[in-house]
């Protein structure tokens, strides 16, 4: 596809008017300001691109996209009573047809908000990598392991399950989706659980995605049982952190841990809407960018957030850290762009994803800037961070593959998963009313 006369951020997050773009395949070809000799090399011409603004596809760092179904169904809950009331109730209902269909929705929703990839936990693996197939988008995916009672790793459903899922799903579509272990979280585990997945994760040669130190009653009680280690001190001594990890969350962190972070190369994926919505509490982002730690950012789940619109995301992220630590220079655009985008494809292992840029993966977003909100410009890139909307994205490219295009999905039949997730919805309500009564 060939892009003529646009506006682009490129990998410096510079922005740069009057540029060329073109894809062959999955990659993009051609990135100058100066028009290819011979445009016809990269197919069709994309019309009507004055007035737009080319960005990198964002990276979701930290999803449950199957959650769905849940939008909206605990409100004004702690972590904890939203957990146990509302959300693991509902969520012992769901069949892996639920889980296909939401999770489909789930993508269909962060591609209509520029998502080009994500990093989702759930359960029913093959579901899941069978809805990201079918999706188009790209996926790290894992099947979330908790674990009460005194079982090794080996003996939990979830280990044979993840090395099917690897057979099944890593490197499906030249390596548009790849499988992870996953750690729920240090409190929903045991010591012999945590040091399992790692050996397993390290044998398999695979990522790791855990919940970390999400709020502060986590904190203190993970302090209570290992003898004063926080969880993010009481993962690494286990070895978790020690292949490819994306914590999520990291709220609760001290100089200690943010050190740890940083030494084992860990991805942080700050939720800032999901941890404000829950009252957890703010992650130390201008920290953890300072110790040279790779932030990251994440939407969550719809049932915390309630929507995956990222560009909501980024300017919650780059907005709050100046409130609450008083200092207006922290999170600076390029910063809070870089973390919806690079750092997010880093933490998957897509070296050549998360920016524009020649040899890159295809991975392309179109956002209309021909608005009354976005005019007139002293820069873009403060225009898209500050002032833009979910909206304004009109074309969403993954693998030089256009999944959504100015309202339509050309490879997703969204009707029918609007009707098949509105029956799981139906059913499962239903279910809990007649085990209630």
């Amino acid at each position: 596809m060939f892009f003529e006369n646009i506006t682009l951020i490129d990998e410096t997050m510079q922005v740069r008017e009057h540029m060329y773009l073109g894809t062959i395949d999955d990659r993009i070809s051609y990135l100058s300001d100066v028009p290819p000799a011979d445009p016809s090399l990269y197919g069709e011409e994309y019309g009507a691109c004055s007035g737009k603004l080319f960005i990198p596809g964002f990276f979701n760092a930290h999803s449950h996209a199957a959650m769905h179904l849940l939008r909206g169904y605990g409100e004004n809950l702690t972590l904890h009573d939203w957990l146990n009331q509302r959300i693991f109730p509902f969520e012992a209902h769901l069949t892996a047809d639920d889980i296909y269909w939401a999770t489909q929705l789930g993508a269909a929703e962060m591609l209509r908000f520029g998502i080009v990839g994500t990093t989702d936990m759930y359960s029913m693996g093959e579901a899941m990598g069978r809805a990201f197939a079918d999706s188009g988008i790209k996926a790290n995916f894992s099947v979330g392991t908790t674990c009460f009672d005194d079982r090794t790793f080996q003996q939990m459903p979830q280990y044979a399950e993840t090395l099917k899922l690897k057979e099944l799903f890593h490197g499906y579509d030249n390596g548009r989706l790849q499988v992870d272990f996953s750690l729920h979280a240090e409190y929903t585990s045991s010591e012999r659980i945590a040091s399992g997945i790692a050996e397993a994760a390290a044998e398999a040669g695979l990522g790791m995605h855990c919940h970390v130190s999400e709020t502060a009653f986590e904190v203190a009680g993970c302090r209570e049982r290992h003898q004063g280690k926080s969880p993010v001190k009481y993962l690494a001594d286990l070895g978790v952190f020690d292949v490819p990890t994306t914590a999520a969350h990291c709220v609760h962190i001290d100089e200690e841990d943010i050190a740890i972070l940083a030494d084992k190369k860990v991805t942080v994926a700050s939720c800032p809407k999901s941890n404000m919505k829950l009252a957890s509490g703010f992650c130390p982002v201008g920290k953890l960018l300072q110790s040279g730690a790779n932030v990251a950012l994440g939407t969550d789940s719809v049932a915390s957030n309630n929507n995956l619109n990222m560009l909501e995301e980024i300017k919650t992220f780059a907005l709050i850290h100046k409130g609450v630590s008083g200092d207006p220079t922290l999170i600076t655009p390029a910063e809070a762009l870089y973390a919806a985008t690079r750092a997010g494809a880093v933490a998957q292992g897509r070296q050549d994803c998360g920016c524009l840029k020649e040899g890159y993966k295809a991975d392309i977003v179109a956002l209309n800037i021909d608005t009354i909100y976005m005019r007139p410009s002293h820069n873009q890139l403060n225009n898209l961070v500050y002032a833009s909307c979910g909206s304004d994205i009109v074309m969403t490219m993954v693998d030089g593959r256009v999944l959504y295009d100015r309202g339509s999905f050309p490879h997703l039949d969204i009707e029918k998963l609007l009707y098949e997730t509105e029956h799981s919805c139906q059913r499962i309500l239903r279910e809990l009313q007649s085990v209630q009564s």
